[in-house]
């Protein structure tokens, strides 16, 4: 159990949360109160479902500001899910001279979104005339209300001066654009995020203000634009435009082809086979990594895992010999980067892709069936794709159960090389 599962069970138990919750259908809780326990920013910071603490998933519960220092807890519907990106994606380049945007040095979202203006990817998605970086950062939000969907139908909540925060916004001549951006990929996102920002702007702005998610991983930038259809109703967003746009590479399949001669088959390592077959998570997880080592802990609380998913994540970036991982004396689990991973991480973007690429294809059961698709031209479907599995000695995949969901790994990251060929 995690330091914010502790905590919070405790402040569940001292304060008859739930007790009061089922009598008046929420609980008030101050910064102070959850102090008793654990610093507050470490324990309301839940962006995705996923994140929160099992005190709250357990019961259907959600967290909202309210003020600087007090929080509602109740059954708020308070995430919602993005919808599947749509297939098609954009080319960019960066401009020559900006070497300091290179796809290797994006490594906040301050600077993705620097690179996302300096592209011309908001120029492009905004569809504003002489747009400018005006407010960001921390802010209060002014005094509104709002209705938000709970388990019990919709309960009115109150917001008086709490604090928001604004990744970036750009203000044109039709338009003020709010943005919030993520550098970790995620199936959701915590809708307060976009919804403070834009009832706090809206009415300090006569034009209309627009509120963009922005998702930035491995060159590939993910734009979702949301329009509250109901202003004062959390939960009327709608997703009214999305598009993807890549950082082009320069990459053709004949080059990841011309490779395999000089590439050598490497033993398979003694860890379990990946199940993990988003190879975009995996590097997002090594270009966070980059940065700083990372708990198992932190690595579940922080970004969009949970702790099955960081163990199947960090045991295929281990897996590719990008990963380590030790344990220190209080038995914290610890992942850093390997020297492999921080020379690949240090590369020029087409290189990085590349030399990932390639890794991959040191294994014998990912090149065997890259080579399939070489000479078909189609993936290989499961039924083929088994046996490779089953006489390329996997560590620890015995069942046929296994091998079938394994092979989602093998389809998954054999995309991701066709698709860097497309970038």
């Amino acid at each position: 159990m995690g330091l914010n599962d502790t905590a919070w069970e405790n402040l569940f138990e001292k304060y008859r949360i739930l007790d009061e919750i089922r009598q008046k259908g929420y609980f008030l809780i101050s910064a102070g109160q959850i102090r008793e326990f654990r610093e507050p920013r470490l324990m309301t910071k839940f962006d995705h479902k996923v994140n929160l603490p099992a005190a709250f998933s357990q019961n259907g519960l959600s967290i909202l500001p309210v003020t600087r220092g007090d929080y509602v807890i109740s059954s708020f519907s308070a995430y919602k899910e993005f919808e599947p990106p749509s297939g098609q994606v954009q080319r960019i380049s960066v401009p020559l001279y900006l070497q300091s945007l290179s796809p290797q040095f994006l490594v906040s979202e301050a600077i993705a979104l620097n690179c996302a203006y300096a592209c011309g990817i908001l120029q492009d998605f905004l569809e504003d005339d002489f747009i400018l970086p005006t407010v960001s950062g921390r802010m209060s939000s002014g005094q509104f209300d709002f209705f938000v969907d709970t388990a019990l139908g919709s309960r009115q909540v109150s917001v008086s001066n709490s604090q928001i925060e604004i990744d970036a916004a750009y203000e044109g001549t039709r338009f003020l654009s709010l943005f919030e951006a993520k550098r970790d990929l995620s199936d959701d996102f915590l809708i307060r995020q976009l919804y403070y920002p834009y009832r706090a702007w809206a009415d300090r702005v006569m034009k209309p203000v627009k509120t963009i998610f922005l998702t930035f991983s491995d060159g590939v930038f993910q734009l979702y634009q949301y329009q509250f259809d109901h202003p004062l109703n959390y939960n009327s967003l709608r997703l009214v435009k999305q598009k993807n746009y890549v950082i082009a590479a320069g990459i053709c399949l004949e080059d990841i082809a011309r490779l395999l001669p000089g590439l050598p088959l490497i033993p398979e390592p003694e860890i379990s086979f990946p199940q993990a077959d988003s190879m975009p998570r995996i590097i997002n997880l090594i270009e966070l990594l980059a940065e700083t080592p990372l708990t198992k802990q932190d690595i579940t609380s922080q970004y969009a895992f949970d702790e099955r998913q960081t163990n199947y994540y960090t045991d295929a970036g281990r897996y590719l010999g990008f990963l380590q991982k030790w344990k220190d004396e209080y038995n914290n689990i610890w992942f850093h980067l390997s020297p492999d991973g921080s020379c690949i991480m240090n590369l020029p973007y087409r290189e990085r892709l590349i030399q990932i690429a390639s890794r991959i294809l040191m294994h014998k059961v990912f090149r065997e069936v890259f080579i399939l698709y070489l000479n078909y031209r189609q993936m290989p479907d499961t039924k083929t794709i088994v046996p490779i599995m089953r006489r390329s000695g996997l560590y620890r995949v015995e069942s046929e159960s296994t091998f079938i969901r394994r092979a989602s790994t093998v389809k998954g990251w054999v995309n991701w090389i066709l698709g860097i060929t497309e970038r």
